[in-house]
């Protein structure tokens, strides 16, 4: 970040925590003498990562930067001070809750958030405003998982460490492409099987990703029938003496009903309702059998279903009937996806929890939840979930929303009713650190945010592991914490009491209080180890994991690795309770019309809505446009190739406007008939690329988590007279781009912006449209052929432009590219090459595989065939894979594909201890 101190001292190291998934990777921060930030690092001792960071954390200073700051408030457009913003916001909300009562109200938050935020947050919306209505992003990602937990454990609490990954003997990954979403998590996996060569992994998804390349068993299950296939788990274990009579007897409740509920599970049926071979099912089922340690880790591809909390709940069943709880290398793992969506569910950012996992409809929890906050109120009833808090902002019950640290016009389905939602609602309040996505088009009010290396507090993984988040450098422009924004709105409320934090540590002392409050070993949540930490001691905290205790001689906090190892659950008996589930298919089911089935998820150098790793082309290098992912029969029956472009239509879309349209990518590790396209892209960056309004409000009924994964679409070819790629030395408005092409999608890269594009406008409109929109370019020149056409824009000998248009699909080498971009006196033959379409031969690498070292894939198969193929090998010569890690999956697949049929034996070999 540019910020700098005016003090000059010596150059320092600091620890904080990766503000991306949930892994929680520690980072170290090396600052200048400045004061600036200078590099980042793993932190070596922090137990999450142990030193490792992913692509997205070793460039987080690339992505931290000034540009794209929100650095002001404002008032419908214009700039505002922070006490006539603060003022505006509180009397409006004031307004609308006198006049249609608290309920008329809503704050919709984020896992972005550190949990001191959270904890402001949900304590003014339940405990002093007086109503529920206070949900979060985190119910689109894990909402799912907690009610399972909660169904069974009488607790959300998550049973695993990540050690359990390491000492497992038998890992099953479902509904996870943990290579890409959880890379540094998955490198840990990596390490364990090769250490232990008879640790066995099982991959359970309908796609065959990046994290199959570590699998001893892929099972490519039909979407949605993961209940049916931990049903058929319970059947085979009954039948085969797998069950732990004793622990079932001692420990639970309700194994009768759920053994009845799978007594037609058979192996026959179950293999027919996945879609699988019987072989591989009883495969897996056997491995699950003879294994005395399973740990079965889970992530969207359960939760984000109509049916994931009984998903969730299927596989707990599995490891309650086997007796595979509660010791290494065992239980059922939900892996989160964001920084901070435990330390949310922690402080009660779900509208159907109070804080500290208490419980509202539980009236002694709210009683211990009001009189510890001497708060003038509590909810006596479960306030609005996302998709129904979108529902009632659309029909006007809810009359003021106030959304922070989130884009969900991005990451909410049915994009239109939340875009009506937002545009009917009497007052729109977003904080956030930057200045333009898609939701903030819709603000009344801004508020700007703090971000990572300023915001300052605690964040916890998904191993319940707590750590410090630190704010290293001055907030940017007028920013403030979030924490601070809501302490302001409440006092200018009317709440003079409550709300007097001044440091991020007084309200972390409030919270880890509340945990301890009236609990006496009633409550999982008990950080009565950390209640009276001292402002140094909280500066200095360490990761621990929750329960914190205090122990041992000098009375230290102690942390809990794993849950129920003595097989005591938060229940009203003590006992983990069965749940009986039933396979019922997904919601938004395929037809005639729409015979797709489209999922979704994220791809290995993104976050979320792209607006802080989107900044960068170290990051967009590897995968810089939206795709559509299909299976090869199904493009050769609708007459597709790679890059072709083909609009996705769904039922419940109304207008042109809604449908998405997305260049082709042809990939057999889909099953036919199905679809996969990324969440990331957005109207903030591209004309027709987000995909959330192709998905129904379908939800779970239980958790509301929304059915993310399984919409149904149709397809259809879309021919433009022209596609080509636009490079050009600046930032272009969405609203210019609009002018000349029908679709498009920018993407930085190392010169300025790209744009790929496709109209069907004549090229001399295109040229017209250029000379209008750059006149600052003083010189033109051009070259056309039957097939191509292209362009170069020139200031003062300086080539600033070149666009280049085919009747295909056209992409051309970023970095050729940008050894062009800003160059003066561009060489006669390298302006001919950019006006043939030619790079150098040096420049022709394929798409980009290794983002750190910059490896093509071409590059690495030709390695490949002349014989290195080996992940260790190719790190050696081309230096792939030897600095993330997050290459790794992908230098895999691709010795699969490419290696010589006439490998000598020996030659081949797994990745090296030193490499992992």
């Amino acid at each position: 970040m540019s910020t700098s101190s005016s003090k000059v001292c010596p150059a320092s190291l600091a620890t904080t925590t990766c503000p991306y998934c949930g892994v929680g990777c520690g980072v170290d921060v090396s600052l200048d003498s400045s004061g600036n930030l200078s590099s980042v690092a793993g932190s070596s001792d922090h137990p999450a990562n142990f030193g490792r960071l992913c692509v997205k954390g070793s460039k987080l200073l690339e992505t931290n930067t000034t540009d794209g700051r929100l650095l002001n408030p404002t008032i419908m457009g214009e700039q505002a001070s922070w006490e006539e913003a603060i003022e505006h916001v509180a009397k409006k909300f004031n307004e609308v809750i006198a006049e249609h009562g608290p309920d008329s109200v809503a704050f919709y938050v984020s896992g972005q958030l550190l949990t001191e935020d959270y904890y402001v947050a949900n304590k003014l919306m339940k405990g002093y405003i007086g109503s529920a209505n206070i949900d979060t992003n985190s119910r689109l990602c894990m909402s799912s998982a907690v009610a399972a937990y909660k169904r069974a454990f009488g607790a959300d609490a998550v049973p695993c460490c990540y050690e359990d990954l390491e000492q497992t003997e038998l890992l099953v990954l479902v509904g996870s492409n943990a290579a890409w979403t959880h890379p540094v998590l998955f490198q840990r996996i990596e390490r364990a099987k090769k250490i232990s060569p008879d640790m066995k992994v099982v991959i359970i998804d309908p796609r065959r990703t990046a994290s199959a390349e570590l699998a001893d068993l892929h099972l490519a299950i039909k979407p949605g029938t993961d209940v049916a296939l931990f049903n058929g788990l319970i059947h085979y274990l009954s039948n085969e003496g797998g069950l732990d009579q004793d622990y079932i007897n001692t420990y639970t409740q309700g194994f009768d009903g759920v053994l009845e509920s799978c007594q037609s599970s058979t192996l026959f049926e179950i293999a027919k309702t996945c879609e699988v071979s019987e072989a591989d099912l009883k495969n897996f089922y056997q491995l699950f059998l003879n294994t005395d340690k399973v740990v079965t880790a889970y992530c969207m591809g359960v939760n984000q279903s109509t049916s994931g909390t009984d998903k969730a709940n299927s596989i707990i069943n599995c490891h309650l009937a086997s007796g595979k709880m509660g010791k290494a290398g065992s239980g059922p793992f939900s892996l989160t996806g964001q920084p901070n969506a435990m330390g949310g569910r922690e402080v009660g950012g779900l509208a159907n929890m109070l804080a500290c996992h208490m419980d509202i409809d539980n009236p002694e929890h709210r009683e211990t939840v009001q009189t510890y906050w001497d708060s003038p109120s509590i909810p006596t009833k479960t306030g609005l979930k996302a998709v129904d808090m979108f529902e009632d902002i659309n029909q006007g019950k809810v009359k003021a929303v106030w959304i922070m640290a989130t884009n969900p016009m991005v990451s909410m389905p049915n994009r239109q009713k939340v875009a009506d939602a937002l545009a009917k609602c009497e007052l729109v309040v977003v904080s956030d650190c930057v200045a333009k996505n898609d939701t903030l088009s819709f603000a009344d009010i801004t508020l700007p945010a703090t971000g990572w290396s300023e915001k300052d507090g605690t964040v916890t993984n998904t191993e319940r592991r707590i750590s410090r988040q630190r704010g290293l450098m001055p907030a940017t422009g007028e920013a403030k914490h979030d924490w601070q924004i809501i302490c302001e709105v409440a006092k200018a409320m009317g709440f003079d009491s409550g709300f007097n934090f001044s440091k991020p540590s007084e309200i972390f002392a409030e919270y880890t209080g509340l945990t301890t409050f009236n609990n006496n070993g009633t409550r999982d949540l008990d950080l009565s180890g950390l209640c009276h930490l001292s402002d140094k001691d909280y500066n200095r905290l360490k990761p621990i994991q929750w329960p914190v205790t205090l122990g041992g001689d000098a009375e230290q906090p102690k942390g809990t690795k794993r849950l129920f190892t003595d097989g005591q659950f938060y229940t009203a008996s003590g006992k983990a309770q069965f749940i009986e589930t039933s396979y019922t298919p997904p919601e938004q089911l395929t037809s005639d019309d729409f015979p797709f089935v489209l999922n979704s998820g994220r791809v290995r150098d993104q976050w979320h809505t792209m607006t802080r790793t989107g900044k960068t082309a170290e990051l967009t290098s590897h995968i810089g446009r939206p795709y559509l992912a299909i299976h090869a029969k199904d493009a050769d029956n609708l007459n597709l190739k790679d890059n072709d472009l083909i609009e996705l239509n769904a039922a419940h879309l109304t207008t042109a406007d809604l449908i998405v349209c997305l260049p082709v990518k042809i990939d057999n590790n889909q099953r036919q008939g199905e679809l996969f396209a990324p969440i990331h892209w957005s109207a903030s960056n591209s004309s027709s690329s987000n995909i959330a309004a192709l998905y129904t409000d379908a939800n779970d009924k239980i958790s509301g988590q929304p059915e993310l994964k399984h919409a149904a679409v149709a397809l259809k070819k879309v021919e433009f007279a022209h596609q080509g790629q636009l490079f050009v030395q600046q930032d272009l408005s969405i609203a210019l781009l609009k002018q000349a092409f029908e679709y498009f999608v920018t993407t930085p890269f190392e010169k300025g912006t790209l744009v790929c594009f496709a109209t069907n406008k004549d090229l001399s409109a295109l040229r017209t449209w250029l000379v209008n929109n750059f006149p600052l370019f003083e010189e033109w020149i051009g070259a056309n052929s039957q097939v191509f056409s292209s362009t170069c824009g020139l200031r003062e000998g300086e080539l600033v432009l070149s666009m280049g248009t085919t009747n295909t699909s056209l992409e051309l080498d970023q970095n050729w590219i940008s050894s062009l971009i800003g160059k003066l006196n561009v060489k006669p033959e390298q302006l001919h090459g950019l006006l043939n379409l030619q790079p150098d031969e040096s420049f022709k690498q394929g798409k980009l595989i290794c983002s750190c070292f910059k490896v093509g894939e071409n590059t690495i198969i030709d390695a490949i065939k002349q014989g290195n193929c080996s992940v260790d090998g190719l790190g050696a010569t081309l230096k792939c894979g030897t600095n993330c890690g997050s290459c790794k999956s992908e230098l895999s697949q691709l010795i699969t594909q490419h290696k010589p049929s006439n490998l000598p034996v020996g030659q081949e070999q797994l990745i090296t201890l030193e490499a992992v």
